[in-house]
């Protein structure tokens, strides 16, 4: 008996007893977890379509690991141009060991249920924000060399330059000693 699965966008074939890579899942190692999303059922002599799925069909698996794939280099080049990138990548996977195709549907019976607190510890609750805080207001911030620039040319006297040789008309010449 095979079932085709839909995980991460994307669909397996599996068996019972086989060992699939599917995208990253969050479940710790060791952990069952059940996939609902049946596309397809074959058991021998019937094969079972869904449309688009198949209700009550369901596809119980247990987790081994969680790794990262083999590195992918993507190398992107646009010729004269002098652009080239070079990327890696690794897919996060994890590993899952198909146990049990149920056709009709899992029985209430059928596997005892873990723990969820053993598994995930709670993360603490954030601090309440108290009420007594409030924004500041920030002011717009102006640039002091644009306000002298200005002043300059309304007082009549336009600013061409730096220090006191943009205001005699000139550079300074030094006068030669002689020696």
């Amino acid at each position: 008996m095979y079932a085709v699965i839909l995980s991460g966008g994307k669909q397996y074939r599996v068996e019972e007893g086989e060992v699939v890579s599917v995208e990253k899942l969050d479940a710790v190692p060791g952990r069952k977890i059940d996939f609902d999303r049946v596309l397809l059922l074959e058991d021998g002599q019937n094969i079972t379509v869904g449309v688009p799925e198949i209700a009550g069909a369901v596809v119980t698996a247990e987790v081994i690991e969680t790794y990262k794939d083999e590195k992918i280099i993507v190398f992107r080049k646009k010729r004269t141009k002098q652009f080239r990138r070079t990327r890696g990548h690794r897919q996060q996977l994890t590993k899952v060991r198909i146990e049990k195709v149920w056709a009709g549907g899992k029985p209430k019976g059928a596997e005892k249920p873990e723990p969820e607190a053993a598994a995930e510890p709670e993360k603490p609750a954030a601090a309440p924000v108290p009420e007594t805080v409030k924004p500041v207001e920030k002011k717009p911030r102006k640039s002091p060399g644009i306000k002298k620039a200005v002043k300059a040319e309304v007082k009549g006297k336009p600013k061409t330059g730096k220090g006191p040789a943009s205001k005699a008309g000139g550079p300074k010449k030094r006068a030669k000693s002689k020696e």
